[in-house]
């Protein structure tokens, strides 16, 4: 059902639209963990550092697949709170296309290069096979991730967060269950973790697609609909382009930490890979609820409601807050408990790797709520400057310190890096949202 996010109280309609999104990405976030928990219980853990080690690769995908969602997404819901709905519905059929063609070179990219990047990280030779076999099936299957991504991104645009949400819950307990078949009935190895996740993002991908197809058509609109613009792809690509190298320098920065990482070891490889699983989920969640602000922004932007958008900094803030908590607590309190999921003993140096890594930057998750929620708005307004200038500064910031303190204090050193960089990249979010968006609602306001 689509929803207009420009009417009621923002901090009511922020929650009711975003708490879905919250249990979407916790769903999504259940086909990594589940290619990691499959290998590390039922296989071993030099499998568990496979599938750990090409994770970092896949993020550079999973980077272009967002930057293409949130593209989409922003533009969509502008039109969409401006009621302008035949100018929407150009901007849903041209994200869809200009996502297939970028899709196509990427495939090509990933065939061709994959293997190539796991030798640059230094992936150690015991784990090349199977980190580049579900490297291989995974690229293969990039058409069912940006094509969901994208129908995605046009739900929440819509207003709609209840959707995707049903979708993934669908799918992902589907793909737990299909990669245990592959893995201890078939035994697939590595690459049934893989198989499983394609054919079940493929099967959610073509329902989705269905379905907002059909939402879309029931939108009422007048004139003839234009079914692809190159003004529109430069609109979707002002916001897609910064949105896609904000999470791909995040992901080659991520790439540069693992290779720091691989060179002290399987055990301390699979270590980290399931601690970065479960640090994932957080950042996962709040990055996603982070692109729900900006649909919140966009669309009330689009109505001319600026003074909303600066009372939904209060709202995001307590939300985003109030799951940072929550993540704190549990991993403090429960995280050699949920670090067993991957392995099967509860001593040794892996396990200690990661406790280690999340007792380290669980304190500091709370930075992150004030960071993504003033980044949503940023993004929303179309600010991408700024936007850009916070991030990368945090990253650079990461590999930096994560290369110079693993040679002054070892493994442990690399951890640190991530509190560092958090508090930076907020303290320059904070100073960017309260000089533009919160200055400009409060001259609105005073005029």
């Amino acid at each position: 059902m689509n929803k207009d996010l420009t009417v009621g109280s923002p901090s009511k309609v922020l929650w009711q639209f975003c708490l879905p999104m919250f249990g979407s990405i916790l769903f999504q976030q259940l086909y990594n963990i589940a290619d990691s928990l499959v290998a590390g219980k039922l296989i071993g853990e030099n499998d568990l550092a496979a599938v750990g080690n090409s994770y970092e690769i896949t993020l550079i995908f999973l980077a272009f697949s967002f930057g293409c969602n949130i593209g989409g997404s922003v533009i969509v819901s502008r039109y969409f709170g401006a009621k302008d709905y035949n100018t929407m519905k150009t901007a849903v059929s041209t994200a869809l296309i200009g996502t297939v063609v970028l899709c196509g070179a990427l495939m090509a990219v990933g065939l061709l290069g994959c293997r190539s990047l796991l030798v640059l990280i230094r992936t150690p030779a015991e784990l090349m096979a199977d980190s580049a076999e579900y490297l291989d099936i995974y690229t293969l299957g990039l058409p069912f991730l940006f094509l969901y991504n994208v129908a995605t991104g046009i739900f929440t645009a819509l207003g709609d967060s209840r959707t995707p949400f049903l979708f993934l819950a669908g799918s992902s307990t589907a793909n737990i269950a299909v990669d245990v078949l592959f893995v201890a009935a078939f035994d697939m190895g590595v690459a049934g973790v893989a198989w499983a996740t394609f054919l079940c993002q493929g099967v959610s991908c073509v329902l989705s697609l269905w379905v907002v197809a059909r939402r879309v058509r029931a939108v009422p609109s007048e004139g003839e609909r234009v079914w692809f613009s190159w003004k529109m792809l430069g609109q979707i690509a002002v916001v897609a382009i910064p949105s896609i190298l904000q999470q791909s320098f995040v992901s080659v920065g991520n790439i540069i930490i693992q290779s720091v990482v691989n060179s002290f070891g399987a055990s301390v490889i699979a270590g980290f890979a399931a601690a970065t699983k479960l640090n994932n989920v957080l950042i996962s969640s709040l990055t996603t609820l982070g692109s729900g602000i900006s649909n919140y922004a966009s669309q009330n932007l689009g109505a001319g409601k600026n003074e909303r958008v600066k009372a939904g900094f209060g709202a995001g803030v307590r939300l985003l807050g109030s799951i940072c908590l929550c993540f704190t607590a549990l991993y403090l309190l429960a995280g050699r408990q949920l670090l067993m999921l991957f392995m099967n003993s509860p001593t040794g140096e892996a396990i200690d790797t990661g406790l280690t890594f999340l007792h380290t930057i669980a304190p500091f998750y709370l930075l992150l709520a004030f960071k993504l929620t003033s980044d949503g708005l940023m993004r929303g307004c179309g600010m991408m400057g700024r936007f850009m200038v916070t991030t990368l500064s945090d990253l650079f910031l990461r590999v930096v310190l994560a290369i110079l303190f693993s040679r002054w204090l070892g493994v442990n050193g690399i951890w640190l890096s991530w509190p560092v960089g958090w508090f930076v990249g907020t303290v320059l979010s904070m100073v960017f949202y309260r000089t533009s968006i919160y200055r400009q609602a409060e001259e609105k306001t005073t005029l």
